[in-house]
């Protein structure tokens, strides 16, 4: 199997300080089980200008970590602990008032479902231009003229007339380049894209890749891309961090991961990805599901579906480590790593 893995080195400011820095972030939901965490312990990091990816299966606890950054999350119902920084501003902590000050201004999400984002009931261009009046104080005619070259700058055609039409009249890709325009009209420092592809055709999904890719550039905007595509991740991203059952099992720069895979899990994840040259092989998947949270093993959370767990899997906990001295940017969390030699992908 071969995937094309875009070389975005150049594009990436590791030395830069991060834009993101997330440090023991756990999420805990009101469940019938009682008070359950989902969310356990993350630590991740975006440099200024670089894309970073979360990758996994459903239920890895991918979107509750956007939310958790946005402050989306029902206060009544949840509960956030760690850290979380955007430009070295702590939001953990901060009152809704105050994180909506910040989302739009400081930090943008764009969603799965565009259409059930977009108010119905108002022009694409109010909406855009609501979001510039609202942070950045300017009259309605100034914000309307924002609104208009935004949208013209995702790529609607004949955007003066098209920021009076609604939701409705636009198609599906269009209308996530109407929220792309909404969450970057303010020009924010961090950008989260939540599977902001799932939802679109083959064509459509790669014209979206690459405007994001020319927005980022363009914009200077750093991007925390959730997607469950490997194939999406090889386009866009400079580090991966892969999820699963609420923790980051392996986190590594892009190319390394695909190349070199140093956990099992992440393994099956790239048998997984169809290969279009071979048309008579069966899919590959891996057996078994992510685990409710309630239902997570005390060790090693993926061990019930591992081809390779062992004895020594059934470590009370096992931290997030660096291969090797040489390498410590890339982290697995996996007592077996040193022993396995699992097959990345090549081409």
């Amino acid at each position: 199997m071969s995937i094309d893995v875009v070389d975005r080195s150049t594009s990436a400011r590791s030395d830069a300080g991060p834009v993101l820095q997330i440090e023991g972030l756990s999420v805990d939901f009101v469940t019938d089980h009682g008070w359950t965490r989902v969310v356990d312990g993350i630590d991740l990091s975006i440099p200024a200008g670089s894309v970073v990816g979360v990758v996994g299966e459903s239920g890895s606890g991918k979107t509750v970590t956007s939310l958790a950054v946005m402050g989306l999350l029902p206060g009544a119902t949840s509960r956030v602990s760690g850290s979380i920084r955007v430009a070295g501003r702590e939001l953990v902590g901060m009152s809704n008032r105050e994180l909506a000050e910040v989302r739009g201004a400081e930090v943008s999400m764009i969603f799965q479902e565009p259409r059930r984002s977009l108010d119905p009931a108002f022009t694409v261009g109010s909406q855009i231009a609501e979001v510039v009046r609202r942070h950045e104080g300017v009259d309605r005619k100034a914000a309307w003229k924002r609104a208009v070259e935004m949208l013209d700058a995702v790529g609607i055609a004949d955007a003066t007339r098209r920021a009076h039409a609604y939701p409705h009249e636009f198609s599906g890709g269009m209308c996530q380049r109407v929220m792309l325009a909404i969450a970057m009209v303010c020009r924010p420092k961090l950008l989260i894209a939540d599977e902001p592809t799932t939802a679109l055709d083959v064509t459509v999904q790669a014209q979206m890749l690459d405007l994001m890719r020319d927005v980022q550039q363009q914009v200077d905007v750093s991007i925390l891309f959730i997607t469950h595509d490997l194939g999406v991740v090889a386009q866009m991203c400079d580090v991966v961090n892969v999820m699963y059952a609420g923790q980051v099992i392996e986190s590594a720069p892009v190319e390394s991961l695909f190349l070199s895979p140093q956990h099992p899990y992440t393994q099956g994840l790239l048998d997984a990805i169809p290969d279009h040259r071979d048309r008579l092989t069966p899919l590959k998947s891996i057996p078994g599901a992510v685990p409710a949270p309630w239902d997570w093993p005390q060790s090693c959370r993926f061990a019930p579906r591992c081809p390779h767990a062992g004895p020594e899997c059934e470590a009370a906990s096992i931290p997030l480590s660096s291969i090797a001295p040489a390498d410590s940017l890339h982290a697995v969390r996996c007592v077996r790593a040193n022993d396995l030699f699992l097959e990345g992908i090549t081409g």
